[in-house]
């Protein structure tokens, strides 16, 4: 057994897009559209890891979506998450969990998907202004 990839329903993929490959660092791997069943499927892998994909499904047909909390969350290592956090915030990205710990933070999609952040190896020493960075919503 092989992990392929994950799916989350997106309601704006240009939007989508912006956010995970213009702010969280995702690269488009492929893209399938089908005029027939009218949706567009995108998949995404961060840089050299194209073995964890996630499929963006956007169905052309306008739908609400909950935000389905029982789907828990996508998960990346980065090389520094202040550094990595600091650049989604320029993005105009919400922190909900600063990386106060150094170690873990968490941030949402424009569609409330929650995506994890956690440092590649050992935890950073504390920094502000992250150290004192209270939670922003729910993650």
């Amino acid at each position: 057994m092989k992990y392929l990839h994950t799916m989350v329903r997106v309601t704006d993929i240009d939007e989508s897009l912006k956010f995970y490959c213009g702010a969280l660092g995702l690269e488009e791997l492929k893209r399938y559209e089908n005029e027939k069943g009218r949706f567009t499927l995108v998949f995404l892998a961060a840089p050299g890891d194209e073995d964890a994909q996630v499929e963006l499904t956007w169905n052309w047909d306008p739908e609400k979506y909950g935000e389905g909390r029982n789907f828990g969350h996508l998960a990346y290592h980065v090389d520094n998450i202040y550094e990595s956090c600091q650049r989604l915030q320029d993005a105009g990205v919400t922190i909900n969990r600063p990386p106060r710990d150094g170690h873990m933070a968490f941030v949402r999609s424009p569609d409330n998907i929650s995506i994890e952040l956690l440092q590649k190896g050992d935890a950073l020493a504390p920094e502000e202004p992250w150290a004192s960075m209270p939670n922003s919503g729910h993650w």
